[in-house]
Parts: C-alpha cells; sequence; structure tokens
C-alpha cells in the first residue's frame, strides 16, 4: 500500500513541482543579496572551461558553477531554463539578459552571444555585456573583502591574467574604489614576455586568474602579491550584471557583440545549434 501511495503521489506531482525538483537537482547554490532591490535577469559566461549561470528572481539570487568547456553550447539552455523553472519564472519575467562577452575562449564567446541575443530578441529585453576579465577581479575582490584585506575607501588595484594557449594571455588591470570598478589597463592578448613588461613595477595588491597555474614560474607574480583562484564566478558574474543594471548599461540584442582578440571564422555546428535553440526557445 505504501508503495502504491508513493507511486500515486510521484505522478500526481504537477509540472511546478517537477520543475522545482530538477532545480533543486540542478545544484543551484543562492547567492548573498536581496532578491527585491534588482530586476529579475538572467546572467551566463561560457568564455573559459567553467560555465557560470546566475538568476535574480523573487525567491533570491541563485547561481550555479558547472561544467563547461566544449559543452556549454549544449547546455547552457537546459540549465538555463531549469534555473527559470525551478524560480517559477518564465523567460518573459526577465527584464534583463547579461552575458560575458569575453575575452575568451572563442567558441565560448559566440555562443554566449549568440544565446543571449536569440533570447532577448524573442523576449525584447536589452543585454547586458559583461567583461568576462572583470569576473575573475571581482570574484577576488569578495575574497579579499571577506579576509578584509579590501576597503572601500582605499583603492583595490588587481590584475587579472587568464591561459589563452599558445603561451599567451588574456590581461587586464582594473581598480576597485567606492563602490565601483575602474579599467586600468584594458583586455589585451599578451605574449608572456609582453605581459611580464607591461606589469614590471606595477603598483597592484592583488593578481587572479588561470595564466598563473597554467605558466608557472613563466608569469613571475608582480611584487609577490597575493594570487586568487576563483572560487564563485556565477555569484561575481551576478553583481556585475546586477550593477550594470543598475547603471542603465542595457544596449539593443542587435548591438551586442563578443569581445574578440583573436580572429576566427564561421559558426561550428554547436554553435549554429545553440542560436537555433535559443530563437525556439523565445
Amino acid at each position: 500500500m505504501g508503495g502504491m501511495m508513493a507511486r500515486h503521489k510521484l505522478v500526481a506531482m504537477s509540472a511546478d513541482d517537477r520543475a522545482a525538483a530538477a532545480f533543486r537537482a540542478s545544484g543551484a547554490m543562492p547567492g548573498a543579496g536581496r532578491a527585491d532591490t534588482t530586476p529579475q535577469l538572467l546572467a551566463f559566461d561560457t568564455s573559459t572551461e567553467r560555465l557560470a549561470l546566475a538568476l535574480q528572481a523573487p525567491g533570491g539570487p541563485w547561481c550555479v558553477d558547472a561544467a563547461g568547456g566544449a559543452a556549454a553550447s549544449a547546455t547552457l539552455l537546459p540549465q538555463a531554463q531549469r534555473l527559470l523553472s525551478g524560480a517559477g519564472l518564465r523567460l518573459a519575467d526577465l527584464r534583463f539578459i547579461a552575458f560575458g562577452r569575453g575575452p575568451g575562449a572563442f567558441t565560448g564567446l559566440r555562443t554566449a552571444c549568440a544565446v543571449a541575443q536569440g533570447l532577448a530578441h524573442g523576449i525584447g529585453c536589452p543585454l547586458l555585456p559583461i567583461d568576462s576579465l572583470l569576473i575573475v577581479a571581482e570574484d577576488a575582490r569578495r575574497q579579499a573583502a571577506a579576509s578584509g584585506d579590501v576597503r572601500d575607501a582605499a583603492p583595490f588595484d588587481i590584475g587579472v591574467a587568464m591561459d589563452a594557449r599558445l603561451d599567451e594571455a588574456y590581461a587586464a588591470c582594473y581598480r576597485w574604489q567606492g563602490g565601483a570598478w575602474q579599467v586600468l589597463q584594458a583586455p589585451a592578448l599578451f605574449t608572456l614576455p609582453a605581459l611580464n613588461a607591461a606589469w614590471d613595477g606595477a603598483a597592484l595588491q592583488a593578481v587572479a586568474g588561470s595564466a598563473w597555474p597554467a605558466f608557472g614560474a613563466r608569469l613571475p607574480v608582480p611584487g609577490g602579491v597575493p594570487v586568487f583562484a576563483e572560487t564563485q564566478r556565477a555569484a561575481a558574474l551576478l553583481r556585475l550584471a546586477q550593477h550594470a543594471a543598475a547603471a542603465g548599461a542595457g544596449i539593443d540584442a542587435a548591438d551586442a557583440l563578443p569581445l574578440y582578440l583573436r580572429d576566427k571564422v564561421a559558426f561550428t555546428t554547436l554553435e549554429r545549434d545553440a542560436l537555433r535553440a535559443a530563437a525556439a526557445a523565445a
């Protein structure tokens, strides 16, 4: 009898119940912040080997850090739809869609921009392009703040360098001061000798990114400052997206472009599939 009742209960679950169960199983974690102070927005970044996905919803901010890379073009939309369903939202409820514009892996940049444009065209909301290197800086800032090393009154200068393969790195420098970020050195593609020369004598309080574990002693840490590893990329992305939304930084979907620092032509089959799926979902 108990088994029959359990089976009956399972069959009787509503679509909302099943979506909520899938949402809990997806690994989504609540982020810090108040859900009632920011418009509902979806944010994602596929510029690295990790997929960062976040949602600002009435139930609270929700963040997912998952495997990305080549699989991101196939998993981004299903994970985003699962996140929305679990939060009781539809795509049409979103006020903004934020995406990591790069620099980073070419396929990942194409995927994020194509999906963001497809969704935004369908629901008529603005896009928020987010600097993918700044996501790394924001994650490191939060870590440094938790340890008491960052104070809003004093500037916090950080260098970010990500492994770009081929003995090169995507790098930039930023300053956090007065509750906002400033760009000190715009993202660019460097050879290792060029990056070492550019940052020689730089007065940085910290550095962060995948370049240091990738290149080791070939990329000395400027001034021996702390090197931060990413811990909560999706949460950092969401904070930047919230700030961009509040600042009125939304753009039309037709104007969205990835930040390429290397040349490549033609969409891959997976990228074309992602674009078609985004259009169909919207």
